[in-house]
C-alpha cells in the first residue's frame, strides 16, 4: 500500500474537485490510459485509502465531538467549543462543503465504473477490489445521512456529469439509506464466499467490515426510520455472522493499542499510520512537555521525563472522569493518563481529586518514541469486535431479547481478574435499563474512537437531549448540521435544513 501513496496523493491533488458539488473540470482519473491495466486499477484502489485517510479527523470530529466526552480542563487554549456546545447555525456551522465526503465518493464512483472493464489476471482479486470499493462507498453516504440527514445522492464520477446538472437537490432520508443498504447488499454479494482480508492486512475494508456496517446501518434505519423489528433481526444476522471470520475480543484491553499490536483479532478495519507516511491526529489530546513534566500521574510518579510536543486542545469532561473512575476496571488507566499538581505525600491520587487536577493526556493512541520524539503512527480502528458484540446487544435489546451475555463479556475483559460477577456482572433488565447499561458500557469502552455521538444518536433523540448538557426539549433540530450558507450559495438546489 505505503508504495503508491504519494503517487496516489499526487494524482488526487491534480484531479481534485473546485468545489463540493460545483466541479467543472473532468476527473483526471480517467484520463487515457490510466485505467488500461491493472496496475493502474490496482494504484487507484490504493488511492481510495489515501482518501479515507485524509477524511480522519473529519469522521472523528462528525462522531464524538458533540458528545459528552469532552469540553473539560484544558492546559491550552480549546479547539471545536462550538461544536462540543452545540453552538451552531447556517452561518457558523463546521464541515463547509460536505466534509469533503464528496469528493471521496467521486473518487468510488471512478473506481465503481471503471475498474469492472479493466482485465485482471485473477477475477477473484478483482472482485475482492469491487466490493471494498461499494462498502467504502456505503460508509461515505451512512456519516453523509447521520449528520445531514436528507443529501444529494451522486452514482456517476464527475468527468461523466453534464456540469450544467451538477446543483443536485437533497435526497430524501428514505432514498440515501435505500441506496447505503443496496450497496452493503453489492459488497456482500461481490465478495461471495471469499471471507479473507485483503493482502491479509486490515487496512483494507472486508466481507467483516461490510457485515459490521450492516449491523450498525440496520439498527439505525430500524430506530430512526421506520424499520423497525424486520431491521433489527437483520441487524443482528449481519453482526453473529462475524465471529466466524477470524474476528474476536481480545483478552486484555492493553494487546489493542501498542505500536505493532495492530494486527490484532479484535480490529476488523482500520486506518494505516506509519512514520514518514502519515502521523494521526490524536497529539492534539496530549500536550507539551513544559506543561507536562512539572506534573504528576495518578501514581504519584513525576512526568519529568515523558517525552512530547503535543497540544492539549480537548479535555474530558468531569462526566467521563467520573464514569472511568474504577481502579478495577482496566479501560481507566488504558484510556487517559490524569495529571496532578503533587504528588499527594508520594500516595497519589488513585480517586478523582479535583483541586489537585490538572488535566489529562488521551493514552489509547499514544504512538511511540524515537530518540527525543513521540511518533504517531497508531493505526486508527473503524470497527472492532468489541463494537460488533455492543451492537449485537442494541440489536438484541431492541427486539425484545436478553442483551446480557454481550455487555458481560465486555465487562469480563475490562475487569479482568477483578471481575465479580456479582458486582460487575449485568443482569438483564427493562428495554430501557438494557439500553442505557449498554450506553454507558459502550462510552466507557470507545471514548476517543469516533462512536459516541452516533451512540447517543441510534438510541434516540430523547438520549441525546438526556445526556448533553448543552442540548435541552425543542433543540432537536440541532440533530442535524445546517447546510451553510455558503455552500447554498454554490448549490442553490440545496434546501436548508429543517430548524435552521
Amino acid at each position: 500500500m505505503k508504495k503508491y501513496i504519494y503517487i496516489i496523493l499526487a494524482l488526487l491533488i491534480v484531479s481534485s474537485c473546485e468545489e463540493e458539488l460545483n466541479i467543472i473540470s473532468p476527473s483526471e482519473l480517467t484520463a487515457a490510459g490510466f485505467w488500461d491495466t491493472e496496475e493502474g486499477a490496482r494504484t487507484a484502489h490504493t488511492g481510495l485509502y489515501a482518501n479515507l485517510r485524509s477524511s480522519a479527523g473529519n469522521l472523528w470530529l462528525l462522531g464524538e465531538m458533540r458528545s459528552d466526552i469532552w469540553g473539560g480542563r484544558t492546559y491550552e487554549s480549546a479547539s471545536n467549543t462550538g461544536l462540543i456546545e452545540s453552538n451552531i447555525s447556517e452561518a457558523t456551522a463546521p464541515f463547509n462543503g460536505w466534509a469533503d465526503l464528496y469528493s471521496r465518493i467521486h473518487r468510488i464512483n471512478d473506481f465503481l465504473l471503471n475498474a469492472p472493464n479493466v482485465q485482471f489476471v485473477n477475477v477473484d482479486e478483482q472482485n475482492h477490489l469491487l466490493a471494498q470499493a461499494y462498502g467504502l462507498r456505503a460508509l461515505y453516504y451512512y456519516t453523509l445521512l447521520k449528520t445531514w440527514g436528507d443529501v444529494p445522492i451522486i452514482l456517476e464520477p464527475v468527468g461523466t456529469i453534464d456540469p450544467a446538472n451538477l446543483s443536485e437537490p437533497r435526497s430524501s432520508q428514505a432514498e440515501v439509506m435505500s441506496l447505503i443498504k443496496s450497496d452493503l447488499e453489492t459488497s456482500l454479494s461481490t465478495f461471495g464466499s471469499d471471507d479473507s482480508f485483503w493482502t491479509g492486512n486490515k487496512n483494507f475494508w472486508s466481507k467483516a467490515a461490510t457485515l459490521a456496517l450492516k449491523g450498525d446501518v440496520y439498527i439505525w434505519s430500524g430506530s430512526l426510520l421506520g424499520g423497525g423489528s424486520s431491521d433489527f433481526s437483520t441487524a443482528k444476522t449481519a453482526l453473529e455472522q462475524i465471529s466466524s471470520l477470524g474476528i474476536s475480543l481480545e483478552s486484555s484491553i492493553s494487546d489493542l493499542w501498542g505500536i505493532g499490536s495492530e494486527g490484532n483479532d479484535e480490529f476488523i478495519f482500520s486506518m494505516q499510520y506509519a512514520q514518514d507516511e502519515a502521523s494521526n491526529f490524536y497529539n492534539s489530546l496530549t500536550g507539551r512537555s513544559t506543561e507536562i513534566n512539572p506534573q504528576f500521574d495518578a501514581q504519584g510518579a513525576s512526568m519529568s521525563d515523558f517525552i512530547i510536543a503535543g497540544a492539549n486542545r480537548y479535555g474530558q469532561s468531569e462526566k467521563t472522569i467520573l464514569l472511568l473512575d474504577d481502579n478495577n476496571d482496566s479501560r481507566k488507566e488504558a484510556t487517559f493518563i490524569r495529571l496532578y499538581i503533587d504528588d499527594n505525600g508520594g500516595a497519589g491520587y488513585p480517586n478523582y481529586t479535583e483541586p489537585a487536577y490538572f488535566g489529562s493526556i488521551f493514552k489509547k493512541f499514544l504512538g511511540r518514541v524515537i530518540g527525543s520524539e513521540r511518533i504517531f503512527e497508531n493505526d486508527i480502528p473503524v470497527y472492532r469486535y468489541a463494537d460488533v458484540l455492543l451492537l449485537l446487544a442494541e440489536a438484541k435489546n431492541l427486539l425484545g431479547e436478553d442483551p446480557s451475555s454481550e455487555v458481560n463479556l465486555i465487562r469480563e475483559r475490562a475487569y479482568g481478574e477483578n471481575y465479580n460477577v456479582d458486582t460487575n456482572g449485568y443482569s438483564n433488565g427493562s428495554q430501557v435499563d438494557n439500553a442505557n447499561a449498554i450506553l454507558d458500557e459502550r462510552y466507557k469502552e470507545f471514548i476517543g474512537e469516533g462512536k459516541r455521538w452516533w451512540d447517543l444518536r441510534r438510541a434516540g433523540s430523547q438520549y441525546v437531549i438526556d445526556n448533553i448538557t448543552f442540548l435541552n426539549s425543542g433543540d432537536e433540530f440541532k440533530l442535524l448540521l445546517p447546510i451553510t450558507t455558503d455552500m447554498i450559495g454554490r448549490n442553490p438546489g440545496l434546501e436548508q435544513t429543517p430548524g435552521y
